[in-house]
């Protein structure tokens, strides 16, 4: 009786011990199966960054830009801040809107983009204005995009000359080209400028033709002194707020010369630059050349091989007063430019989609530049940009 009891016991265990295997079997090889079909990264893939929806003719003038702003403003509350750095001569805000992730509380650097220093040039307002778009759309999608907004600070300034703007001028309304009115080689003649101001303070002289003049006929009104107009006063006093936060790099957007301008165009710089700051604008400049279809201007070759000049410009300013790397951006060719040829503004997305990829070469650099390192970090760009030139 007891060897059955026994034998019971054992064939009861044994019977247990087989269920058991079995079942992990059963379980290891679902385990197995579902691991298989698991995919094999978890990590989020960069999402390809898409372009704004814009249409061709659609400009936005002071009160259009006003409005955008504030859209995005509203739309984007952790992203955006839109404040006014000054008023124009009539009294207009000129507003400058902050992109950059505000719930990221790590130090930033930060940049400068501004247009419409000549109001007649609309391009340089709505390249800023589609820059904005473009970041906050793809702002937590665009691993490229995200990492800017996460780690540096863009400012962007659409209207610098907001009156000028309004009534489709290159001056402000008291006839002053303010991008002859920042304090580096001021009022030079052989710079195109003349120190005359608003003559007994009502009459405008916003620039004089001198027949036989080579290449370029005009002298513009640079003011009666450096700063002598609000406009210029606005910016660069925010740029001194600036020099405070790690400003990295300047961009000051024109049209239409089709080309990328480096310092120094004054006559007379206030010093040599180094063979580091140097090589770092020839690097910049090859890249412009062979990403873009704008073409590199050295200021040694410029106008068929003489040297060109220009007095008190802003690009100029800013590298002699913070020595940052500064540029000016002249969006378009001179056959779509209103003001100097029988041009007309149209074309308005494939000019702004000419504009993104040096906008994003400085952005993806900004560290670099900041440091006067190498920018040699390619950006990530959405199809179709650059878009293939104009015929």
């Amino acid at each position: 009786m007891n060897k059955k009891i026994s034998y019971l016991i054992t064939l009861f265990l044994c019977c247990i011990l087989v269920v058991v295997t079995f079942s992990g079997c059963i379980e290891e090889e679902q385990k197995t199966k579902e691991s298989k079909e698991l995919p094999k990264t978890v990590v989020k893939l960069d999402q390809p960054s898409i372009l704004p929806d814009w249409k061709d003719g659609e400009y936005h003038d002071y009160y259009g830009t006003i409005d955008l702003l504030n859209e995005f403003e509203i739309k984007y509350p952790d992203l955006v801040n839109v404040f006014s750095i000054g008023e124009s001569v009539l009294g207009k805000d000129i507003w400058c809107i902050r992109i950059t992730n505000e719930n990221n509380a790590k130090p930033k650097l930060s940049c400068l983009i501004d247009g419409c220093i000549h109001g007649c040039e609309w391009e340089g307002c709505e390249a800023c204005l589609y820059l904005a778009e473009y970041l906050l759309i793809n702002f937590d999608a665009n691993e490229t995009i995200t990492h800017i907004l996460n780690s540096s600070e863009v400012y962007l300034v659409p209207l610098v000359n907001p009156d000028g703007r309004q009534k489709d001028d290159r001056f402000n309304d008291n006839g002053i080209d303010l991008c002859r009115n920042f304090d580096i080689d001021f009022g030079r003649l052989r710079g195109g400028a003349l120190r005359i101001g608003k003559l007994f303070g009502f009459i405008k002289i916003p620039y004089i033709d001198f027949p036989g003049k080579e290449d370029w006929n005009l002298y513009f009104n640079c003011g009666r002194h450096p700063f002598s107009e609000p406009e210029s006063q606005a910016i660069r006093d925010f740029m001194m707020d600036l020099e405070n936060n790690d400003f990295s790099f300047y961009v000051n957007c024109h049209t239409a010369q089709h080309c990328i301008y480096v310092p120094w165009l004054a006559f007379k710089p206030p010093f040599e630059m180094t063979e580091q700051e140097t090589n770092l604008f020839h690097y910049v400049f090859n890249w412009v050349e062979k990403n873009t279809e704008y073409e590199p201007v050295s200021v040694l070759i410029a106008n068929n091989g003489k040297r060109y000049y220009d007095s008190g410009m802003a690009q100029d300013w800013v590298f002699k007063e913070f020595r940052i790397p500064s540029f000016s951006f002249e969006i378009l060719s001179k056959d779509y430019e209103p003001w100097m040829s029988s041009g007309k503004h149209d074309h308005l997305v494939h000019w702004m989609n000419t504009t993104l990829p040096l906008f994003m070469y400085l952005l993806v650099n900004i560290d670099n530049l900041h440091q006067w390192r190498t920018p040699d970090i390619q950006p990530s760009l959405p199809e179709g940009v650059p878009p293939e030139p104009l015929q």
